[in-house]
């Protein structure tokens, strides 16, 4: 959709001064979320976008999780484990030094958990005004709709243990919701994220830009597990609140399931007086590099490969009656059911804008496809009509090799590949947090938002993100490890010491 209107006019709204120019709704594509942990919330694309707006720290607020001084974000920070390890063992991990890495790990993983369960990072957020940014990491179309400080608490309030043998943060998801919903509550515990966002809209405040990114993690555990869960049948006949524990267990929703899931989303939505709302598609999460295609793609004019595995199992070494994966066919139904979400999303903005309201279409999904490399890049034959290859920053294209969404690797002489995609192979690079953050601002303009510099200057267009200093920011690029070598032998040990994959990344919904 390369129209974010739709081809549908509408007259644009009077221009009245708004206390809050950028409010964001999401998942961990909008935290900042990247490397398996949330800690660089300052490097999201929401508060890239907001520094590039002229933005103060006091006028576009966030949470933050205990960095630069604490153990690591939540649940377990990626990048600084490789450093940390690269300095106890170097740049390889020996056979003899197998056990000894180990006990390593877990003191390390020991040291993470007793901060967040036991010691600081356990206290009661404090209160105050509700953050610009609201989005919390694994939140699917539901949780900012019914999820409050009440229940997250008492969630948080249940026994952790402290087994030494599985050092992971119980409850991290929750953990890192509690201070978006401390900040939400404004001394009700039973409101919501989108009861804030309502009332940041009201007189005497006010919105200008609404941007909700939301229906990722309806599908994105199915890759991330490597095991598609449908919703139930009747899922969409449920109220609201039965739908909560329904999906325990789900990772992908049947399309019924998701309008379902929106129409309770969308008469907020419509609820909240902006000036102005764009709402993301949601991308194809089988171009995510943690479920790396096997062998040749099924035919040369196919986006498909015949099997998905974890990008540290080789060609030669995948075997599917032992390693883990999806078919062809399950990551065409996954495909197919995000098709049908997008539908379901482009459908809802086109009502809004018919029925005089400022809404656009942020085509993330569109983006995404353009940067694909081993889908349609590598795979001329397989690019749609519509396909046209998306023209990286300059200052991105200037670095050698060339970033792009192969699983990330480096090693003492550097990154070799990747670049995109940070070391969980689910979520964005700070550079690739810039390129999402300057789709917006073109959005952003499209609806008449002015752009200032850092005196407060108002800026001509095109408005374009300072990527040098996104790049200074990004220690992947600009200083990546040389732990994690061609072989991925360090991210390969990980997950089978830790069950990385699937108990550090939060995408399959657990019950109430």
């Amino acid at each position: 959709m390369t129209d974010p209107t739709l081809g549908v006019e509408v007259p644009r709204p009077a221009a009245v001064k708004a206390k809050h120019r950028l409010v964001t709704i999401g998942d961990s594509l909008t935290q900042g979320f990247m490397s398996a942990a949330v800690h660089r919330t300052d490097l999201s694309w929401p508060a890239i976008t907001a520094y590039e707006l002229g933005l103060t720290a006091e006028r576009f607020t966030f949470p933050t999780y205990e960095w630069p001084t604490g153990p690591g974000g939540l649940p377990l920070d990626l990048e600084r484990l490789a450093r940390s390890f690269e300095k106890r063992f170097g740049a390889r991990l020996d056979f003899w030094e197998i056990v000894t890495a180990a006990l390593w790990l877990r003191s390390y993983m020991d040291r993470i958990e007793d901060h967040w369960e036991r010691g600081p990072g356990s206290k009661t957020p404090p209160g105050g005004p509700a953050f610009h940014n609201m989005a919390v990491y694994g939140w699917d179309l539901l949780d900012p709709q019914l999820l409050t400080s009440t229940r997250v608490a008492a969630r948080l309030a249940r026994p952790t243990s402290d087994d030494p043998l599985s050092q992971l943060v119980e409850h991290h998801q929750d953990r890192a919701a509690w201070p978006v919903l401390q900040r939400a509550r404004k001394g009700n515990r039973g409101r919501s994220v989108l009861d804030a966002v309502a009332d940041m809209s009201g007189p005497g405040q006010g919105i200008e830009t609404l941007v909700v990114v939301l229906g990722s993690n309806n599908a994105l555990g199915s890759v991330v597990s490597l095991e598609p869960a449908w919703t139930p049948e009747g899922y969409a006949d449920l109220p609201a609140e039965k739908r909560l524990a329904a999906r325990a267990g789900c990772n992908l929703w049947r399309p019924s399931a998701f309008d379902a899931d929106w129409a309770l989303l969308e008469a907020k939505l419509r609820g909240i007086d902006a000036q102005h709302t764009i709402v993301a598609t949601v991308p194809s999460v089988t171009i995510a590099p943690i479920a790396r295609g096997t062998f040749r793609k099924v035919s040369p004019k196919s986006r498909y490969f015949p099997y998905y595995t974890r990008p540290w199992i080789s060609d030669d070494d995948f075997d599917p009656g032992r390693d883990p994966h999806i078919t062809e066919d399950e990551a065409r139904a996954i495909d197919s059911a995000i098709d049908a979400f997008n539908e379901t999303l482009v459908a809802s903005v086109a009502a809004a804008r018919r029925d005089g309201l400022d809404w656009y279409l942020f085509d993330m999904g569109s983006l995404l496809d353009r940067l694909a490399t081993r889908r349609y890049i590598d795979s001329p034959w397989a690019r749609p009509e519509w396909w046209t290859p998306y023209e990286l920053p300059r200052a991105l294209r200037l670095l050698d090799p060339v970033p792009n969404t192969r699983f990330f690797r480096s090693g003492p002489g550097g990154r070799t590949d990747g670049g995109l995609f940070s070391l969980d192979g689910v979520h964005p690079t700070t550079a690739a947090y810039g390129i999402l953050a300057q789709e917006v601002i073109r959005v952003m303009e499209l609806a008449g938002v002015e752009f200032a510099d850092r005196n407060g200057h108002p800026r001509s267009g095109p408005v374009m993100v300072d990527f040098e200093r996104l790049l200074r920011a990004d220690t992947l690029l600009s200083d990546p490890p040389a732990a994690v070598s061609d072989t991925l032998s360090l991210i390969g040990w990980l997950d089978d010491q830790l069950d990385l994959v699937n108990r550090f990344l939060p995408f399959v919904h657990s019950p109430l």
